[in-house]
């Protein structure tokens, strides 16, 4: 191992320089003009797999973006991971606040910036680079290793989850390996053993069969963009609890001992709060502020659309008006109902003045795992070893749809092993990842 570990000191610089061109196609899943460059990524990936010793590589298409495979199967009597990254990326607007450019990744104080450098190319960087260094050091791995890549992550994940549940047997491993996942904080290694789960939403509302000018109707018809303000202050109170009717009837409350985990987390809210510049937090009073962030469900506007929003007065009233809205959900809760609840609500409250349309884009199931399990425990081991102190145990306020389909078709445990850090600006601009981590 100690050559292992040699190798790759001696090749830092290079790796860094690799994970440069990763990072430089970009891969943004949710935009078709970047179609050719999420392919792109994936041949990239597919190549770097098969130059560290991977076999069997390939690129898999769907209906969507391309899964990539690869494998390595010749330890015979150790166990076989299976291993899960996306080599996918959010998009970068706003653009006007990177400090250098969202795919020339550049390396500052320690850090590498880009789209991606955490979420999650630079995690699977890792990856490819300890099974390089095991294969050029000892011509082996000391596990069988499966790896399965996929360009749809950040957009629900909608090819994977078939493709798993159809070829269980092709992916069939001891456990799932996952680096997608954060660390509580710098020099804290940690494992995930909690996901919230999400239903994605679109509420769309029309008023006229044009815009109209605001001074020839304005009292007599219904301006989208007034309801639409109407409809979210009923979505939730001003305590944050959610209006709709049976949101919370099949939360999962956390367990005591969960509870008393949390606050021995050294967690400094004071500094939390300057980092976001939040002038105060919002939320469940009767709930802490990791257990909000991590257990509870919760209900956001994600984005909103209506009228004139250029510079200088256009006085309209805007024909119609658009909301994303986003619900994170928590063990027990079902994607599907919650979305069926959310519609059958905002169709009660909305009024009969304008012309609704309710629409799910996508969700993903809450998922938990047990922290006692023999590859949860190794993983505990592998990162004492690596940093020096033991892990914490934490759960997670995003979602990584598959995971609950990889638990579901495989019947193994799910290992987030994460590298990324609380102040890595996930689908923010600046995105970055820590380079001591990597």
């Amino acid at each position: 191992m100690n050559d292992v570990i040699d190798f790759i000191h001696t090749n830092r610089d290079r790796y860094v320089e690799e994970l440069k061109q990763f990072l430089a196609i970009p891969s943004i899943s949710a935009m078709p003009e970047h179609k050719d460059d999420v392919r792109r990524c994936a041949e990239w990936a597919a190549a770097e797999m098969a130059r560290v010793g991977l076999e069997n590589v390939r690129v898999i298409d769907t209906a969507g973006h391309p899964l990539v495979y690869a494998d390595w199967l010749h330890a015979e009597g150790a166990p076989t991971a299976l291993f899960y990254g996306h080599y996918d990326v959010q998009p970068v607007d706003p653009l006007d606040l990177w400090k250098t450019p969202p795919f020339e990744a550049a390396v500052r104080d320690g850090d590498i910036y880009a789209r991606g450098a955490c979420d999650d190319k630079g995690q699977v960087f890792v990856h490819f680079k300890a099974i390089e260094a095991h294969m050029k050091k000892t011509g082996r791995l000391p596990i069988n290793m499966k790896v399965i890549l996929e360009g749809e992550e950040e957009v629900g994940s909608e090819n994977l989850g078939p493709y798993v549940r159809e070829h269980a047997g092709e992916l069939a491993a001891d456990m799932v390996l996952i680096s997608d996942t954060e660390m509580f904080d710098r020099g804290v290694p940690s494992l995930c053993y909690g996901l919230r789960g999400l239903a994605y939403m679109q509420i769309d509302l029309r008023g006229t069969k044009g815009d109209l000018h605001s001074g020839q109707y304005g009292g007599a018809v219904a301006n989208p963009a007034n309801v639409m303000g109407h409809l979210i202050a009923q979505l939730k109170d001003k305590s944050g609890t959610i209006k709709i009717p049976g949101f919370y009837d099949d939360v999962r409350e956390l367990r005591e001992e969960e509870r008393a985990e949390f606050k021995r987390l050294p967690f400094d809210e004071k500094a939390v709060k300057k980092h976001l510049g939040a002038p105060r937090f919002a939320g469940e009073r009767s709930y802490s502020l990791l257990e909000r962030m991590w257990a509870r469900p919760t209900l956001d506007v994600n984005g909103l659309l209506s009228g004139w929003t250029g510079e200088g007065a256009k006085t309209v009233i805007p024909a119609v008006a658009m909301a994303k809205v986003s619900m994170r959900l928590v063990p027990n809760q079902h994607p599907d109902k919650i979305a069926e609840l959310f519609e059958a609500y905002v169709k009660k409250i909305a009024p009969k003045t304008v012309e609704l349309k309710v629409t799910r884009l996508h969700g993903a199931f809450p998922w938990m795992t047990d922290f006692d399990n023999v590859y949860v425990q190794a993983a505990g081991r592998a990162l004492e070893k690596g940093f020096g102190k033991r892990p914490v145990f934490t759960r997670e306020g995003g979602s990584i749809p598959v995971v609950a389909d990889f638990q579901a078709a495989l019947n193994v445990p799910v290992v987030l092993f994460g590298f990324g850090l609380p102040d890595d600006n996930l689908h923010a601009p600046n995105e970055k990842f820590n380079l001591d981590n990597f």
